[in-house]
């Protein structure tokens, strides 16, 4: 019973930051890639980064610089701390996880389960 929770979207003027949370249940974070995907209107959907079971991180260029993954085991909580958020990062942001079988993540969207996705708006 593999569970993922989205939070922490909302409207922010560029430049803003927000801190999104992917909560899990039913799985240990050691044992599943974890990623972090977005689509916009009109748009496929797309990998911003990525966290492999062994902690490892992967993001897309576009958000080298800008956006970081982190987990908390503690917590079972996958983060992904979103800086200078600029107008073209509005989308609808989900996690995703696939059972972890290589060391490393991949931003495709390959992965199992799927949350229900938040909305990241960033309007001035």
């Amino acid at each position: 019973q593999l569970q993922l929770v989205e939070s922490g979207g909302g409207l922010v003027q560029p430049g803003g930051s927000l801190r999104l949370s992917c909560a899990a249940s039913g799985f240990a974070l050691r044992d599943y890639d974890i990623g972090w995907f977005r689509q916009a209107p009109g748009k496929e959907r797309e990998g911003v980064s990525c966290i492999s079971g062994l902690g490892v991180t992967n993001s897309a260029d576009s958000v080298k610089g800008r956006f970081t993954i982190s987990r908390d085991s503690a917590k079972n909580t996958v983060y992904l701390q979103t800086n200078n958020l600029k107008p073209e990062d509005t989308a609808v942001y989900y996690c995703a996880a696939s059972r972890a079988l290589f060391g490393l993540c991949v931003l495709r969207g390959a992965y199992t389960y799927w949350g229900q996705g938040t909305q990241v708006t960033v309007s001035s």
